[in-house]
């Protein structure tokens, strides 16, 4: 589905990707991992069209995407929960979620993707009318999932969903993301500095270190490799 090679990217003169390639394949999970300055939000910004890359290849569905921008990304299928939420605050949670339908597909279905996401996120009807800014942390990432959700993602990216939350909201909303990929054919695509939670929901992983790949390897042999346990478990 995902196939990123060579990927080079950065502000300016300053380069923070050096030579990233992963691949991600249908209704699989993955997780890019690595602490806070590590190169991973610069990734996410690259492969969905925020950033132009300096030299690589992005390749999802057979399609070349390095050069488009971020509205033919986001109609190709790739949508985003960012980092921080970015939600408009002052808007009431209903007309946040109709922000996500943003063509005329997503507008036509609109209606069942809210049942939809009411029954992932009941709260959120609860709080339909009122204003989003007034929510909680974990409620407002009910709703920047929900949005996404409501774009019909073909690949969900997950940018830094566990940031500031209770754990038991970080697992309500892997829940729902392993369950779109099992009964819906969504891929995710993780990018987390949690690394426990990132790689009990995730199939594979990728460890990104000072802007490159450092490891690789399906979760358990992530969980299981000795750099990982005293450089980001503590164990």
């Amino acid at each position: 589905m995902l196939k990123v090679e060579g990927l080079n990217a950065g502000y300016g003169a300053v380069n923070i990707l050096w030579d990233i390639s992963f691949t991600l394949k249908d209704g699989e999970i993955i997780a890019i991992l690595g602490s806070n300055g590590a190169g991973k939000t610069t990734m996410v910004r690259a492969v969905t069209g925020m950033l132009r890359p300096g030299s690589g290849s992005i390749v999802f569905n057979g399609e070349e995407m390095t050069k488009k921008n971020s509205r033919a990304i986001l109609n190709s299928g790739i949508v985003q929960v960012p980092e921080g939420r970015q939600l408009f605050t002052d808007m009431t949670v209903l007309e946040n979620l109709q922000m996500g339908a943003f063509n005329k597909e997503t507008k036509a279905h609109f209606q069942d993707n809210l049942k939809k996401c009411y029954q992932w996120f009941p709260k959120l009807e609860e709080r339909a009318k009122q204003a989003a800014g007034t929510l909680s942390g974990g409620e407002q990432q009910m709703v920047a999932v929900a949005r996404a959700l409501i774009g019909e993602p073909k690949l969900l990216i997950l940018d830094e969903p566990s940031l500031g939350l209770a754990p038991n909201i970080v697992d309500d909303i892997l829940h729902v993301a392993s369950t779109l990929v099992k009964n819906d054919g969504i891929s995710v695509l993780l990018v987390e500095q949690d690394i426990t939670k990132a790689l009990a929901a995730a199939d594979r992983g990728y460890v990104i270190e000072n802007g490159r790949i450092a490891l690789e390897g399906t979760a358990a042999e992530l969980q299981a490799n000795e750099h990982v346990k005293k450089a980001y478990l503590g164990i």
